[in-house]
């Protein structure tokens, strides 16, 4: 026996032994009764008896426990398609998902009759969807695409609440065409809608159904003419008078008979297409023939003739003298020769015919060719003989060729002319420098000659690039010339030489300011007398540290830039200073030496230069200086002890 089935007989005698009443105590058993239970009568009048609750079993006085009525099974006591809750005393219904109670209450006893039914989810308008249709099932439903529609994102059948799918409406898309055929109408693209065709033009419908219509797996359906060429040539005039036709694959075109052309356009043409036809041939006006006169003419349309005679004055030599209108519309066979019964027109060399008559010819020279002296009129004679003209034609030569610079300073040239005329020739220049921005050099010159090689000289500056124009004013003709100057030597200073036994003597020298100035400078070399000196005056001038020691003894000890310099420039050999980046050393007392400016001009690779000898500067021996500064300071002794007695003296004879 387990320990719940004890515990139960215990419970069970204790209540035995409490419904016994003590003895001499009359028993109110309706005071015994448990809170879960009622005191009722006994059904056979003896007395009073408690009973537990609806929902609660037990003895109705010691205890009355929950009945749980749910676990004989929900189908048993809710009914079908229900779920059963256990409540205290108690216990409620509800329904299954898909089903609802018969008294439309969420929840429910069944003690009523109340059940769970079939929830009609169908009876909710749209509960499918656009296009779908609903069909109902027990405890659910399932839907399926109407005929227009197709499921998307799905299968059929579905349930809306179970996944993505839905109904859609048949797109057919873009209408699917025919051969020769175009689109005429088209009532949409959704289902049962129609296209409807016709042939292109230049097509017939010979068989076959003109329309498609959309189709409920989304396809075109039932389109199926046929277009077959229609042979427009069969119209007699399609191409209009004077054209043939040709018929081609749906359409046609046209080309112009014999003689007739086409107007308005290109052959070939579709008279449909544009303003295109032919019309007859008509080849206007009649050519000519010179010194030919027209006789007769039959039309000016394909085939017609036009004849002609010679002038009065001239004799048929050859040719045919009839023109017939061809069919590309102008004249042909016209080539007859009519000459003058002077013979065939005088031939002047390098001339042409500019207008002749029976018996007059006026010539001209031809192009490049200009007349030089003589007539240019011939005439025929009453002999029958020309007199000819007596043109001359010379060769078109400009006045002014072969022209070049001579020696970067003179002009050549040679002068073409006609006559033995003076010509004047005007000679204009101009100079510009890359190292010189604000720098110009411009002239002019005149010059009257008759001479057939000329020669003119110029002022041009040095380091220069110009450009040189010649005009020969009479035929104003201007021919120009490019030259670039080369540099030159550029001028010494001038210099007052002279010879100091100061060992810091101070020089001066005078200058012109010249147009090079801006290339070049002045170099001052301290050249120590020392037997024979020798001094190269075309050295590479140069401002390196490395290169400012030019030997053991000869250097550089001042540089200075004529562009920041004056008419003149006094200089101190040996004032400790720099100049140009180099060191005015001090001179070595008691040494000889020479001192040379040296002017240098460099632009490039290229470099001039010029040297002036500027002075002498003696050195003083040391036995010699001290002879001198005793013998001074003697001198100065006596001197001062004479002016001392003659202020004694003075003195004396005041007091």
């Amino acid at each position: 026996m387990d320990g719940r089935n004890r515990a139960m007989m215990v419970v069970f005698l204790l209540c035995v032994l409490a419904e016994i009443p003590a003895k001499g105590h009359i028993l109110d058993v309706c005071a015994t009764c448990h809170a879960d239970a009622t005191c009722d009568d006994k059904p056979d009048g003896a007395g009073k008896v408690c009973n537990c609750k609806y929902g609660f079993v037990g003895n109705g006085r010691t205890y009355c426990q929950d009945k749980d009525e749910c676990q004989i099974g929900a189908s048993k006591i809710c009914g079908q398609h229900a779920t059963c809750h256990n409540t205290y005393g108690s216990y409620y219904c509800t329904c299954l998902a898909g089903f609802s109670s018969s008294n439309n209450m969420s929840v429910f006893i069944p003690n009523d009759g109340t059940h769970c039914q079939d929830d009609d989810e169908c009876r909710v308008v749209g509960a499918c969807g656009d296009g779908a249709r609903c069909r109902n099932l027990e405890g659910s439903f399932d839907c399926s695409c109407q005929l227009g529609y197709q499921v998307h994102d799905g299968l059929e059948p579905f349930n809306p609440h179970s996944g993505n799918a839905s109904c859609r409406v048949v797109d057919c898309g873009q209408v699917a065409t025919v051969e020769d055929a175009v689109l005429l109408s088209l009532t949409g693209t959704t289902y049962s809608s129609v296209a409807t065709f016709v042939c292109e033009e230049g097509f017939i419908w010979r068989s076959g159904d003109n329309s498609s219509v959309c189709g409920a797996d989304g396809g075109w359906k039932g389109l199926n003419m046929v277009c077959e060429d229609d042979d427009e040539c069969r119209v007699v005039g399609a191409c209009g008078d004077g054209a043939r036709c040709r018929n081609l694959e749906g359409s046609f075109d046209c080309s112009c008979q014999l003689g007739y052309q086409v107007h308005d356009g290109l052959e070939p043409f579709n008279p449909h297409s544009g303003n295109a036809s032919c019309r007859v041939v008509d080849c206007g006006q009649v050519a000519t023939v010179e010194d030919a006169v027209l006789l007769s003419l039959t039309g000016t349309t394909y085939s017609s003739v036009a004849t002609f005679v010679c002038e009065e004055g001239f004799i048929w030599r050859s040719g045919d003298n009839s023109s017939v209108c061809g069919a590309d519309g102008g004249w042909k066979g016209l080539n007859m020769v009519c000459e003058a019964k002077c013979g065939p027109v005088p031939f002047i060399a390098k001339s042409e015919v500019m207008w002749h008559n029976r018996s007059v010819v006026i010539h001209r020279c031809v192009g490049g060719y200009r007349s030089w002296r003589g007539s240019y009129i011939s005439v025929c004679g009453s002999s029958g003989v020309w007199q000819r003209a007596t043109l001359r034609c010379r060769e078109i030569k400009p006045p002014v060729n072969h022209l070049f610079v001579l020696n970067e300073k003179c002009l050549r040239w040679r002068a073409e002319k006609y006559e033995e005329d003076k010509e004047v020739y005007q000679v204009t220049y101009e100079g510009s420098r890359e190292y010189q921005r604000s720098f110009h050099d411009r002239g002019r010159q005149h010059l009257t000659s008759k001479a057939d090689q000329l020669e003119l000289c110029l002022n041009l500056l040095p380091v220069t690039n110009y450009s040189i124009s010649i005009t020969a004013l009479s035929s104003r003709f201007t021919a120009t010339i490019s030259t670039n100057t080369s540099l030159t030597v550029p001028p010494a200073p001038v210099v007052y030489y002279r010879e100091f036994e100061n060992p810091v003597p101070t020089l001066r020298l005078r200058r012109s300011p010249d147009t090079l100035d801006p290339i070049s400078l002045y170099q001052v070399f301290v050249l120590p007398v020392e037997g024979i000196v020798m001094f190269d005056c075309s050295s590479p001038a140069s401002s390196e540290i490395s290169s400012r020691r030019k030997s053991s003894t000869e250097y550089i000890t001042a540089q200075i830039d004529l562009g920041h310099l004056g008419r003149e420039m006094n200089f101190t050999v040996g004032d400790g200073r720099y100049y140009g980046g180099f060191f005015n050393a001090p001179l070595q007392k008691g040494r000889n030496y020479y001192i040379i400016v040296r002017a240098v001009s460099q632009w490039k690779s290229a470099l001039k230069s010029a040297c002036v000898l500027w002075a002498k500067v003696r050195g003083t021996s040391y036995v010699l200086r001290v002879s001198s500064l005793s013998a001074a300071a003697s001198i100065g002794l006596v001197a001062m002890v004479i002016l001392g007695g003659y202020c004694f003296t003075w003195f004396f004879k005041r007091t």
